[in-house]
């Protein structure tokens, strides 16, 4: 089931010693590239062809009528419908509580405006194919619009029969977006970035994917903004000791290994007994899972029973792994949190599994994989507007920087950058 390793004795610098997926290999990346080609040349009809390959349906049109997005709200079973609503609410307020409005800053003379500009069209993916994820529309296109993105464009890829599942058109209505297409893949994220006949490019892509969207997002970021962290398949650290129920710390091991492979399942422990307890545990619930398929196979190469000789090396060893999500399932888990460097969502306690972030606590599900939780961060509202200064000087203002630019520019061999401000110092009017 999972593979044990002992790091008893290894300290607390754990560089190129622990084992990872390797998500980016070169074949992935030379295909997605010619995925991407494909897709910018022909348009619609590679898309088409490329979800006829990788889907098995071949779409006619690829926007969702409108209209089907009201009406599948309205067919909805009530108890989820109020939901997705509940969950929807919590997303929009914390990520209203994110918006920084415009300031100024004066200094000399000099007045800087700084103003939140959205971008003019936001692209979310949304991934399907192993599951429907309705969550993940709200937590893409709810933070675009609290950023004022006048449109919002979603990319899902189509079911079985060539249709949007209806509880994702109804989470899009929910979440406001304003057009949904029946697209997934690397073909979604080269349609959202280049163009083609029916989809109009994005300035901006977000959300999750497997391996293939990831990377397609990487070889388009430059041409469409993409946020630094690499979204890819899901993982979990869950950090254990005596005080942790073994089923609930087992199941938080599990909760995300259910998306499939190429992720992360990590459990770790300085407590042996407590380790032991909870694999004992682990096995005899993926035996009876819905989804045991999925979480073998994450599993097999992602999964980790690891046995270390303090909380600090435990969290060492998680700042090395830098995971999506990090549980603290421990007696005192408020202590670890200042040791925490590198993890896009911690949560505390027995009672704060990973699965309330997923849902309903606010912050994005988007977060960081594949290790960039080292420099990478949630999806935010500021993934979505940029930062535009005005910058105004009087003239009194101007005379007094002259000699500072003067004397950089001068410096750097930029002779007509020190000709404009020395040409301002003392003219009339």
């Amino acid at each position: 089931m999972l593979n044990r390793l002992d790091l008893r004795g290894a300290g607390n610098d754990l560089r190129g010693k622990l084992p990872r997926p390797v998500q980016a290999a070169e074949g992935p990346v030379a295909a997605v590239k010619e995925i991407l080609a494909d897709v910018r040349e022909r348009g619609d009809e590679a898309v088409r062809d490329l979800t006829e390959r990788f889907d098995g349906v071949r779409p006619g049109a690829l926007r969702v009528p409108p209209e089907e997005l009201a009406a599948a709200l309205d067919s909805l079973d009530p108890e989820l419908r109020a939901a997705l609503q509940t969950a929807a609410d919590g997303i929009r307020d914390f990520h209203e509580h994110q918006v920084v409005g415009d300031h100024t800053y004066e200094r000399d003379g000099i007045v800087v405006e700084g103003r939140k500009v959205p971008v003019d069209r936001a692209g979310c993916y949304v991934p399907g194919g192993r599951a429907i994820y309705p969550s993940t529309v709200l937590m893409t296109a709810i933070p675009a619009k609290v950023a004022g993105v006048p449109e919002v464009v979603l990319c899902v890829p189509p079911d079985s029969t060539g249709s949007v599942p209806a509880v994702t058109l109804a989470a899009a209505a929910i979440a406001g977006v304003d057009e949904v297409y029946g697209v997934g893949g690397a073909q979604a994220v080269g349609a959202m970035a280049y163009g083609t006949e029916s989809v109009r490019p994005v300035d901006v892509i977000v959300g999750p994917g497997n391996v293939f969207v990831a990377i397609a997002k990487r070889e388009v970021a430059g041409l469409v903004g993409v946020p630094s962290s690499f979204p890819g398949p899901s993982e979990v650290v869950v950090i254990a000791d005596g005080s942790a129920p073994p089923d609930l710390a087992a199941v938080d091991v599990i909760l995300q290994a259910e998306h499939g492979p190429g992720g992360l399942a990590w459990l770790i422990s300085w407590d042996e007994a407590a380790l032991d307890a909870i694999v004992a545990e682990i096995e005899a619930q993926v035996a009876v899972a819905p989804r045991r398929g999925e979480i073998e196979s994450t599993f097999a190469e992602g999964g980790y029973a690891v046995l270390v000789d303090s909380p600090e090396q435990a969290v060492a060893v998680s700042n090395t792994i830098a995971p999506e999500h990090l549980e603290l399932v421990t007696e005192d888990p408020r202590a670890l949190v200042p040791l925490v460097r590198h993890a896009g969502a911690v949560f505390c306690g027995p009672w704060s599994p990973a699965s309330v972030g997923d849902y309903l606590a606010g912050p994005s599900h988007v977060l960081p994989t594949d290790g960039t939780a080292r420099f990478g961060s949630a999806l935010t509202v500021s993934d979505f507007q940029k930062d535009v200064h005005v910058i105004t000087l009087s003239q009194q203002a101007v005379e007094q920087a002259a000699p500072v630019v003067a004397a950089i520019a001068t410096a750097e061999g930029l002779a007509a950058h020190a000709d404009s401000v020395r040409r301002r110092v003392g003219r009339e009017g």
